[in-house]
């Protein structure tokens, strides 16, 4: 079998295996919803190309469309960086099933690292670029323009395609590698935002300008950029990838905090223990808790230094956001987590009643580092004082019920040390995070245009102090109802827990 039959035979592979996976029959709604919403942010790309070619056709002294575009380019690519967290995949993950054949390595490699590099979530900025580039660039500067401008584009995702892969793969040794990125984007962004003029308007004007005349050097270099950026995630790559397969761990034995001070509240204490625990252990829910931080500051300060987000409707969104995005990454998968290790939690009596109290509490605790991130918002004025207290104890006392009513039905485990993009929720769980994200906002507006500023979200907190005064009756009800269900959980449980 020469390379080619080799290659075509991985890309049967990978389709078969995305049919034939276990979670293919009960995701099919979920994967509609997927398909939906994929299309839903592509109408929403294309309507924003449209819009920003007339907006800036002649808006800026004489200055053409696309210059404008072009000089804040950077933020398209931080956007585009980190939302590969949630749909792109590692090559040393793609390549475990191959490593004990006989398949050379260097070549697995090359394969999955062409596909990631060059796939084609690299062209779905194009659903902006190629309505704005036909409006901006096409009709007044010629075809030849608007493909050397395309092309400029596609190799500048490329480019930042390959930088995600290095430091995704990096967070696999250790999260402090989240730094180097929020570094690099905290400063291209301060640099763009905070002078009164964008210091790197003008290199990227020229940089982009020059791929729309077809300048050799500039081309060749970018492409020089990503030659370098492949082979280091070869080397990478390469390196790293039987570490994944055994699963291979540097333990440092060191002294942990004991959380005596916990020890008086008895059981709830101890569980309390391990929820903090599974948060700076555990690879995955260590990342999502770091990675919900790092959107609530890049929401929060886009919205301090900006008045981009300023608008109705964004402001209510970034406030609700912060308020739940770590309850939501934890708790829309609740029980998942401790599916690894169900059994014996089922072993002693009440000890699920008990984890849901303290899972309560955990979560309703971290909700004092969004009122920190946001008081910035509120002494500037840009954000109303009343609108945090409201989504504070609307969330801790309505959304949290909510989600915790999913410790019924959920019967798949997570891992705990994977991948973030191991395992996607089920149908339930998309339809409830999507409730839980937008819902509140229409009750908030409803509530302030009816009762006016303050009472509106006075009537939020009124129905959150409710349900925080009456956590143990709901609580309990959810347990009971759990316990019903137990069999058929663990079963799934179990089931799900190697697949």
């Amino acid at each position: 079998m020469n390379k080619y039959q080799l290659y075509r035979l991985l890309r049967k592979n990978e389709n078969l295996k995305e049919r034939r996976h276990p979670m293919f029959d009960k995701n099919r709604f979920m994967k509609f919803l997927l398909i939906f919403m994929w299309l839903y942010y592509a109408a929403i790309l294309i309507f924003m190309g449209v819009t920003m070619a007339i907006g800036m056709k002649g808006a800026y002294n004489g200055v053409a469309a696309h210059h404008v575009l072009d000089g804040w380019f950077p933020i398209v690519l931080i956007v585009d960086f980190w939302v590969r967290f949630i749909m792109q995949d590692t090559p040393v993950n793609q390549a475990k099933p191959y490593t004990l054949l006989p398949i050379r390595r260097s070549f697995l490699m090359h394969v999955y690292l062409i596909r990631s590099g060059f796939s084609l979530g690299n062209l779905y900025w194009g659903f902006m670029l190629v309505p704005f580039g036909l409006i901006a660039i096409a009709v007044p500067f010629g075809w030849i323009t608007f493909i050397g401008w395309l092309f400029g584009w596609w190799l500048l995702c490329i480019a930042n395609g390959f930088s995600y892969l290095y430091v995704r793969t990096l967070l696999t040794k250790h999260m402090a590698w989240l730094i180097l990125p929020i570094i690099i984007h905290g400063a291209i962004l301060a640099a763009m935002i905070l002078p009164e003029h964008n210091w790197l308007d003008m290199p990227c004007t020229v940089l982009l300008n020059a791929f729309a005349n077809w300048k050799i050097l500039f081309i060749l270099a970018v492409i020089a950029v990503i030659a370098i950026l492949y082979y280091a995630n070869f080397l990478l790559q390469n390196s790293m990838v039987y570490n994944e397969i055994g699963k291979k761990e540097e333990v440092e034995v060191k002294n942990t905090a004991k959380m005596s001070y916990l020890n008086r509240y008895g059981q709830i204490g101890e569980y309390m223990k391990l929820e903090v625990r599974m948060k700076t252990r555990n690879k995955t829910p260590k990342m999502q808790f770091v990675m919900g931080i790092g959107f609530m500051l890049f929401f929060s300060l886009m919205m301090y230094f900006t008045d981009a987000y300023s608008g109705g409707f964004m402001k209510s969104f970034i406030c609700l956001y912060n308020y739940i995005f770590l309850g939501v990454t934890t708790l829309i998968g609740i029980m998942c987590h401790e599916g690894n290790y169900i059994d014996g939690l089922m072993s002693r009596r009440e000890s699920i009643y008990q984890l849901l109290r303290a899972k309560f509490y955990f979560n309703s605790f971290l909700l004092i580092i969004p009122p920190i991130i946001m008081l910035p918002l509120m002494i500037s004025g840009k954000m109303s004082v009343w609108m945090n207290l409201g989504y504070l104890f609307f969330t801790v006392g309505v959304l949290y019920p909510i989600l915790f009513q999913l410790a019924v039905y959920n019967k798949d485990t997570f891992p705990l040390n994977q991948k973030l993009t191991g395992k996607q929720g089920n149908a339930t769980q998309q339809i409830i995070s999507m409730v839980i994200l937008f819902l509140p906002i229409g009750i908030e507006k409803l509530a302030t245009l009816l009762l006016g500023d303050p009472w509106g979200y006075i009537l939020l907190m009124s129905a959150g102090i409710i349900g925080v005064v009456t956590h143990k009756l709901w609580l309990k009800n959810i347990y009971q109802r759990f316990m019903v269900r137990r069999y058929t959980n663990m079963e799934g449980f179990r089931a799900s827990r190697n697949s």
